[in-house]
């Protein structure tokens, strides 16, 4: 049977091959880009099989993919628009896979390209940092652009710690002289009174994710010595009040659990030559029943202030295990 060949792979004709009507194999460069394309599990694989209909079937370097023309041409469309990720060896999560389908449906394909090559920054281990949806990138050009940003959704979409990336590389780059992480010191059951130890230590639980993030781009051995000089800083909501932070990054993460009066103070700490990013997911908020969110009310009071930006997340966002996603999706039908 003569080779046959979609228009799509017309320009690259050595790395596609129709074995059959119904079958078609695309030549994968090495073993790291097919361990990339197939994930843990051969997890990508099944999600591409699920976004198209077509059989995905992996046998060392070659990918075999079967359907119908239709799925065919679906599933080697969305394998070939995430090159610029497994080509490198790079991982592939389920949003990466989503995004792409949505730029295939929406024809923003040019779109994709970008923001797949866009690469925001590189952990100490190397990986590269992008935005994996387009909400995400949409949030990292706010951030870098705006003086006040409010990131607003579910868990796992990234909020936080695309945040702490921008501010950290901004950092670096003498941008700021200091970068400070604040939250809210909101438990079930104890006060920070309670703990043990000095300052640094009792809030040091309620900042574990915002340290984190900072430990993949700066030697952990360094980051007490940047506390020391004031480089960065981490403290509870409450130390905010009566500064002003001017020439600082400054990150309030968990905001829905401010109070209205302590959002309008941190808001108002904002200095000359400074830049804030609040984030926060509404729907996990820790206050008493009766205490409204300062998050919620400072959406409806500067929803139309000039200069700040709302990025407003969703379930499909969500660049976690691919469970979490649908824990999220499921309860969000459920709270309707």
């Amino acid at each position: 049977m003569p080779e046959r060949y979609s228009p799509l792979s017309r320009t690259t004709a050595n790395e596609l091959k129709n074995t059959m009507a119904d079958a078609l194999t695309i030549q994968l460069p090495n073993i790291p880009s097919a361990i990339a394309l197939a994930g843990d599990g051969e997890e990508n694989l099944k999600m591409l099989s699920r976004q198209t209909g077509a059989s995905l079937v992996l046998r060392g370097q070659e990918l075999l993919i079967s359907g119908s023309q239709k799925q065919i041409d679906l599933a080697s469309q969305l394998v070939r628009s995430l090159k610029d990720i497994w080509v490198k060896g790079n991982t592939i999560s389920s949003a990466d896979i989503l995004t792409a389908r949505q730029a295939l449906d929406s024809d923003r394909q040019e779109e994709l390209q970008e923001l797949q090559r866009d690469v925001l920054a590189k952990t100490r281990r190397g990986e590269e940092i992008r935005a994996k949806t387009f909400r995400q990138r949409q949030y990292i050009d706010a951030i870098r652009k705006r003086d006040l940003t409010f990131g607003v959704g579910p868990a796992g979409t990234g909020k936080t710690y695309l945040a702490v990336v921008v501010a950290v590389q901004a950092l670096l780059a003498n941008q700021f002289e200091k970068l400070i992480l604040t939250r809210p010191a909101v438990e079930a059951g104890e006060k920070l009174g309670f703990l043990p130890g000095d300052l640094q230590q009792k809030v040091n639980p309620y900042l574990r994710p915002l340290y984190d993030a900072i430990n993949e781009f700066i030697d952990p051995e360094k980051i007490p010595n940047l506390i020391e000089r004031g480089v960065i800083e981490v403290a509870p909501l409450a130390y905010m009040r009566g500064r002003t932070l001017n020439n600082a990054f400054v990150i309030v993460d968990e905001a829905q659990n401010t109070t209205p009066a302590q959002m309008k103070m941190v808001l108002t700490r904002l200095g000359f030559r400074s830049r804030m990013v609040i984030t926060g997911d509404m729907t996990q908020t820790d206050l008493p029943l009766h205490q409204q969110s300062g998050l919620v009310v400072a959406l409806q009071v500067l929803k139309h202030v000039e200069g700040i930006t709302f990025c407003e997340f969703s379930q499909k966002d969500v660049v976690r295990h691919p469970l979490v996603q649908r824990i999220v999706a499921a309860y969000e039908q459920y709270e309707k």
